[in-house]
């Protein structure tokens, strides 16, 4: 590329103690199908190796250029800023060191702004899992098809998808606008993004994936990145005082009208990341939260209440009723249909979350369950709750007791004891262990199962993987399915287990499941040599054979 032509597009990699990937972002902007670009690697301070990894880079093409800031700034904005004011191009896109473009995404997001005038083009984030290289397309219902749309009141759904780094700005649209992003705060994507759609006349959606979002398993700690560290109270605040930025730059410029659907993307994507980590917070911190969200909730507009699914109303309300305990137990059933214990039921008939009907109207709205039709959907589909209250490990192979207490809060089981299983499926056949549930009082039973995990039919070729036990119940010929909550905190109990069936020995670990609503959770893991025989022999061998092969492998072990 000549050193007095003007790139076509600037790709800032932002970076901070990050030797070890930043070679790996760099590259992929290299591999850019589209050639004639810059790539201004800025440095926010690093103390580790950055440094020299980034000026080597430099020095292995022209194209890139190595920006380093005096002192650490502590977030994002500051790095793609001092970017900003360099970059040379026409068209600017950001990437984070961590993280990766595909080949074709500049080529794919130039080509809509070349076919005609917007301010930005965007597409589809493709997630990619660290751990297990599974991958997944952020918010893929909106980038679905291509489109050009007229402002974000075309689709205010668009909040949603708040990654400054999926889209090419027009170096233009953001100077004629002062648009940069916003200094000293967290979340400054979100700002950013909520600004740009609202600034903009007109972009353009492709469905191609133009970045490699690459995401890390869960975890609780400060090991997570700034966003992700949900357990500080200060990650809560950050998050609320960015919310209420945006809410001031909407009303500032025009755009109130918009105000319902950025609440509505508030209450369903930021609360609710919260929401699901409820029930692992003590009564300190749920007290701490309370404080911070309830102030702000107050302030949101009723009709993005409404758009909920009623599982998430609920624990809404009891945070704003400070009814704590209860919120965290509520939230231990979100997305998966878990009852509460109790239900309330009104003069009415009305039905309601909880032990006692609402003192308020607006806690009687929110709590109403009477649309779920608790005592009268089918069966299949009937609420109920199933968690553990005690696990005790059986001396001796690998048996465990759970004692399950079922709540039935619409007394839907016939009086008397119940039949029950507790179902797992490690490989396609599945383990169905019966056990009795005998009644303690109306609408809560109580049993013990003896789970005997070597008595699972693993595959052939063995199984590492991780499987959550279901409950199920039959009544009237017919049965329900549901999640088996564990205690959310107990000492992982593991053993190493030998399977007649020929499979090769597993580790095998009983455990919470961490995070979320805490299920049960059973992970396998093939131990010993013959493990990595395993899948071989399931491959080569036919059909008819493989019963000689179990036979050969029991004798062996």
């Amino acid at each position: 590329m000549s050193t007095t032509r003007l790139p076509d597009v600037t790709v800032t990699v932002i970076v901070h103690n990050d030797a070890g990937r930043l070679p790996r972002a760099v590259r992929s902007v290299c591999r850019q199908t589209h050639r004639d670009l810059e790539i201004v690697i800025s440095d926010d301070h690093s103390t580790d190796d950055t440094p020299r990894v980034a000026r080597e880079l430099a020095a292995a093409d022209p194209r890139i250029r190595y920006l380093r800031l005096p002192e650490n700034s502590g977030g994002c904005s500051a790095p793609r800023n001092r970017a900003l004011e360099t970059a040379r191009a026409p068209y600017l896109m950001f990437l984070d060191s961590d993280d990766e473009l595909p080949e074709g995404a500049v080529a794919a997001l130039l080509a809509a702004h070349r076919e005609r005038e917007i301010d930005f083009a965007m597409g589809a984030v493709r997630r990619i899992r660290v751990d297990t290289g599974r991958r997944s397309t952020w918010m893929p219902h909106l980038v679905g098809e291509r489109r050009t749309l007229d402002g974000v009141e075309d689709d205010p759904r668009l909040f949603f998808e708040h990654l400054a780094t999926s889209k090419m700005y027009a170096r233009a649209f953001l100077d004629r606008h002062a648009l940069r992003f916003p200094e000293g705060i967290h979340y400054e994507d979100q700002l950013f993004s909520a600004q740009a759609y609202c600034l903009a006349e007109r972009f353009t959606i492709v469905p191609e994936p133009v970045y490699l979002w690459y995401i890390a398993p869960y975890v609780s700690s400060d090991a997570a990145s700034i966003s992700n560290q949900r357990h500080l109270i200060g990650n809560v605040r950050d998050r609320i005082h960015v919310q209420r930025l945006i809410d001031a730059f909407l009303a500032e410029s025009g755009h109130e009208g918009l105000r319902e659907d950025k609440d509505h993307k508030f209450l369903k994507h930021d609360f609710r990341m919260y929401a699901g980590d409820l029930p692992y917070r003590d009564e300190e911190w749920l007290s701490a939260f309370a404080d911070e969200v309830n102030p702000y909730l107050e302030t949101l507009s009723p009709g993005a209440y409404a758009r909920l699914p009623r599982a998430e109303r609920v624990v809404l309300q009891l945070v704003r009723d400070r009814r704590l305990p209860e919120a965290a137990l509520a939230a231990r059933g979100l997305g998966y249909g878990v009852a509460p214990r109790r239900m309330a039921a009104d003069a009415d008939g009305r039905v309601y979350w909880g032990d006692r009907v609402p003192d308020s109207v607006a806690a009687r709205r929110e709590l109403d369950l009477t649309e779920l039709e608790p005592d009268t959907r089918p069966f299949p589909g009937a609420l109920f709750r199933h968690e553990i209250t005690d696990i005790a490990r059986v001396p001796g192979g690998a048996r465990i007791d759970l004692t399950v207490r079922t709540y039935d809060p619409a007394l839907r089981l016939p009086v008397g004891p119940q039949r029950a299983s507790l179902v797992i499926s490690p490989g396609r056949r599945r383990l169905t262990v019966p056990f009795r549930l005998d009644p303690v009082r109306p609408g809560v039973f109580e049993g013990t199962v003896r789970l005997d995990l070597a008595g699972a039919r693993l595959p052939l070729g063995g199984f590492a993987g991780v499987r959550h036990p279901l409950v199920r119940l039959a009544a009237g010929g017919q049965s329900n399915q549901a999640l088996l909550l564990a205690p959310l905190d107990f000492p992982p109990l593991t053993a190493r287990v030998p399977y007649r069936s020929g499979a090769a020995p597993h580790q095998v670990t009983v455990e919470p499941e961490g995070h979320n609503p805490g299920r049960l959770q059973i992970r396998w893991q093939p131990a010993g040599a013959p493990a990595a025989l395993r899948p071989l022999a399931t491959r080569l061998v036919p059909s008819r054979l493989r019963r000689a092969v179990q036979l050969v492998a029991g004798a062996v072990h």
